[in-house]
């Protein structure tokens, strides 16, 4: 079918080229008899012929250099078609080749790119899709046996048997809550509620939620403001998010008698804020470090999905800003994001 399409195709532009030429010469050939007949040269059957067969001649040439120039176009349009065809169809592993015209290299570049993308794309989505259900199908596996033994009798319905249950119900909860914010904030429809707010003070307050559980890990939880940092206008709560999902990530990779460090500086003069969270944990694998901001991708045994420095750079962009991370296996690691500073 997409032959056929694509012949049909030429086809129909040589006939508008044969249509074209033929209306052309009869046009030139009516303009070549009046103008003998004005002049006098319609009695000269020497020039009425010689004209004639030059007439002719330029026909045959030019429909012969058209006719290329029109395929050198069409050929490769063709194969744009066919391959257009095929994408409609679900086919995201085709390709074209870069040939012809300048017009035509730069289509068939971008179309390259498009399937790509596309092809890209439904990759993504396919580990997706595989990657949400491994990870509910652990807690859904407790909550339907710890159920049925209580229904079944084989436990009674106290509060010990209950309160994996609830806590099963959590964490999907958090994944599924996870999954909404990632999917909003990389679609560029996050709800940002921007104020103006003091980098020091969100430091503090990261700082503070997790000293506590730093404390009871014996792990020395500091925080350090360089400079004089120039005041943020960002959303509070997402950017404490940020800093949560940091420091959670570097609290549960370092081993007690370890340290944590969260940290504020300015940043290219003080057009930028920089944020940084260190540890002196074990570090993170080379092989994984490359992949670190992607879903479902975990540093180490975790109790956590693998979202959260997704999540984490997906907030950071939201506000105009980048991530990045800077690990050493047995030298710890350092997570720094940059936001620009609030308007003077």
């Amino acid at each position: 079918m997409w032959r056929f399409r694509r012949g049909h195709f030429v086809r129909r532009i040589g006939l508008v080229l044969a249509a074209f030429f033929a209306l052309t010469f009869v046009t030139s050939s009516l303009a070549a008899a009046l103008i003998s007949g004005a002049f006098g040269l319609g009695h000269r059957r020497g020039f009425a012929f010689t004209a004639g067969i030059a007439g002719l001649a330029l026909l045959f040439f030019g429909f012969v250099a058209f006719g290329r120039a029109v395929r050198r176009t069409t050929q490769p349009l063709g194969e744009v078609m066919e391959a257009a065809d095929r994408v409609a169809a679900g086919q995201y592993d085709v390709g074209v080749d870069e040939r012809g015209s300048g017009e035509m290299r730069r289509l068939a570049r971008s179309f390259n790119a498009m399937t790509e993308r596309l092809r890209s794309s439904e990759e993504q989505r396919r580990n997706l899709l595989a990657d949400v259900a491994h990870e509910l199908r652990t807690p859904l596996s407790i909550i339907q046996g710890n159920t049925e033994a209580m229904l079944d009798g084989l436990y009674p319905a106290d509060r010990p048997h209950l309160e994996p249950v609830l806590e099963e119900a959590r964490v999907m909860a958090r994944l599924l809550e996870d999954l909404r914010v990632l999917s909003t904030a990389e679609a560029g429809v996050l709800p940002l509620h921007r104020e103006t707010v003091e980098p020091s003070q969100l430091v503090e307050d990261a700082a503070a939620a997790f000293r506590s559980e730093a404390e009871s890990a014996g792990i020395d939880l500091s925080f350090r403001i360089s400079g004089a940092v120039r005041p943020l206008d960002v959303d509070p709560v997402r950017i404490g998010e940020v800093l949560a999902n940091l420091l959670s990530n570097a609290l549960r990779a370092t081993a007690s008698g370890g340290t944590v460090i969260v940290s504020a500086e300015p940043w290219q003069g003080d057009v930028a804020v920089a944020f940084a969270v260190e540890d002196s944990g074990p570090g993170i694998p080379p092989e994984v470090l490359l992949h670190v901001f992607e879903r479902f991708v975990k540093a180490g045994p975790s109790g956590g999905a693998g979202l959260g420095l997704a999540i984490a750079k997906s907030l950071v962009e939201a506000h105009g800003g980048e991530i990045s991370v800077n690990s050493r296996p047995g030298r710890g690691t350092r997570m720094r994001f940059v936001l620009p500073a609030a308007e003077r």
